[in-house]
């Protein structure tokens, strides 16, 4: 088996489309986001093999490998953003007390996602010795189409919780890194 390097017009051809599946991933429509990032590595990936190696199996393992990598680097991205969230909404919750309401906003580092604001309030206290957590109810507000109109809300519930000084998010959902591939 012999490995030669593509030339420098094939890298660069390579490179134009793993720009541009970057570029797509920035849009944030899931949907485009997820298949899109696929999609483009995939061809990319394959198009790289096909200019090292000459073995379809090997091409074909290389761009199936390249492909998943760039889903499971979307999938972390995805759950960087929505521990941001998170984060904000338990950091926002935590020095509440019941029935007190809270603005929260959180701007992404990584913009795969429009940043995202709210309100939250503390609907009730849990726990007991040595563990304080709180019920809370939250909404996510999402700009309306027309410029005079109010936001479009959508209303949750979780549980935030007191970690020493911070207040965490509880609820066994995407943020909760612990879980890996239960989420």
């Amino acid at each position: 088996m012999s490995f030669t390097f593509p030339p420098i017009a094939a890298r660069r051809g390579a490179t134009v489309l793993a720009g541009l599946a970057a570029l797509a991933a920035l849009s944030g429509c899931n949907s485009m986001l997820s298949e899109g990032t696929g999609a483009a590595a995939g061809i990319a990936g394959t198009a790289i093999a096909n200019q090292v190696t000459d073995n379809a199996t090997v091409a074909t393992g290389i761009g199936l490998g390249v492909q998943a990598g760039a889903k499971a680097a979307l999938a972390y991205a995805q759950r960087k953003t929505r521990g941001e969230e998170q984060d904000a909404i338990a950091m926002a919750a935590g020095p509440l007390g019941v029935g007190k309401v809270a603005n929260w906003q959180v701007k992404h580092q990584l913009p795969i996602e429009s940043d995202a604001q709210g309100q939250v309030t503390v609907s009730r206290l849990i726990g007991g010795v040595g563990l304080e957590c709180k019920e809370v109810v939250f909404s996510i507000d999402t700009a309306a189409d027309k410029a005079a109109a109010p936001p479009i809300r959508e209303f949750y519930v979780t549980t935030v919780c007191r970690d020493g000084s911070q207040w965490r998010w509880a609820s066994a959902e995407p943020a909760t890194a612990r879980w890996g591939s239960l989420q």
